[in-house]
């Protein structure tokens, strides 16, 4: 996690990648055997009425200029990019969330789950602020899904650029045991889509 709040270089050469429709659907398709089209699609589906957390919200992938939708992330390089799309910014710990419980209709969290320390935390902590009948949405990185991309998985994780992360059923587990329900898990190559409701 700290590797993404200071390295500046690789945040805004991730953000102009993610951002970029060749590069991103090449990239994903190459290094993760992942039809990008399924993020996209997520995040249409967004409700814009809908009190929105988006954490880590990145460059701004999936930010709407829209009051109704919180855009947070820890590193200060990614909210400058993200502030070209809206400026309802904010800078904030995703283990230390500075609302109170129940502030959210949705949380949602792109390709971001697989870079922390303690993925399980962060779905806590995010559930905490979710509303009852409030709506998890995100996608993450999975573990074991074919030998070269966990032998890709683990060169990152060794340069500090993603977190320990785990497989599908490790998924469901956090899900789980964060006290979410109606868990649906839609794998794509090594990325998995996931939705659950509180």
């Amino acid at each position: 996690m700290t590797h993404w709040k200071t390295a500046r270089l690789t945040v805004a050469a991730y953000d102009y990648g993610v951002q970029n429709p060749f590069i991103s659907r090449a990239a994903a398709r190459l290094l993760w055997s992942y039809d990008i089209r399924h993020l996209h699609q997520a995040i249409a589906a967004q409700d814009p009425d809908a009190l929105t957390l988006d954490i880590p919200c990145g460059g701004g992938i999936a930010v709407r200029d829209n009051p109704r939708h919180i855009a947070v992330d820890l590193s200060r390089t990614m909210l400058t990019r993200a502030r070209r799309k809206t400026t309802n910014l904010l800078q904030a710990d995703i283990y230390a969330l500075p609302f109170p419980d129940a502030t959210f209709d949705a949380c949602v969290t792109y390709n971001g789950l697989h870079c922390l320390p303690d993925p399980a935390r962060a779905i806590t902590e995010l559930t905490r602020v979710l509303r009852p009948g409030g709506t998890l949405r995100g996608t993450t990185l999975i573990r074991n899904t074919s030998r070269r991309t966990e032998a890709l998985y683990t060169v990152m994780h060794r340069q500090g650029i993603f977190g320990p992360s785990g497989g599908l059923t490790d998924l469901h587990t956090w899900l789980t045991n964060a006290g979410l329900t109606d868990i649906h898990l839609t794998p794509n190559g090594a990325m998995t889509g996931f939705t659950a409701r509180k």
